[in-house]
């Protein structure tokens, strides 16, 4: 599976007494899911003007090994003046629907700036 992230915007510098804005990203799926234009909203704390975590929701609504539905990934990870971010989701319980309901699961990935693509590995189970 890969992930083509869009990162055309940059994200603002916070400061620790600025309030945390949200930042949109729109993600295409390929593989096991296929998904055009997940979105997926995120907050972002930096600790500097370079390095920061994150949590965010993204929607995604598809098919996930040829069953139709819909289910929100919660992430949560951290990025480095390297370019590197590291991420971990999970499903989160109850957001299944269509064939897709009762999905859990969980996964990562590793993003480096100016990658097309990033594989990420997403573990899964799916009511009989």
């Amino acid at each position: 599976m890969e992930l083509a992230p869009d990162f055309a915007a940059p994200a603002p510098v916070v400061r620790p007494q600025d309030p945390l804005p949200p930042d949109g990203v729109g993600d295409d799926y390929a593989g096991a899911i296929e998904a055009a234009g997940a979105s997926c909203e995120y907050t972002i704390a930096y600790t500097n003007e370079t390095t920061g975590a994150f949590v965010g929701y993204e929607f995604v609504d598809g098919t996930l090994d040829g069953r139709r539905g819909s289910f929100v990934l919660e992430q949560r990870g951290s990025f480095g003046a390297d370019g590197v971010i590291e991420c971990s989701f999970s499903v989160l319980s109850g957001s299944a629907t269509g064939e897709l309901a009762g999905l859990t699961g969980t996964g990562t990935f590793t993003a480096r700036e100016g990658q097309p693509a990033t594989p990420y590995s997403l573990a899964y189970a799916l009511p009989d």
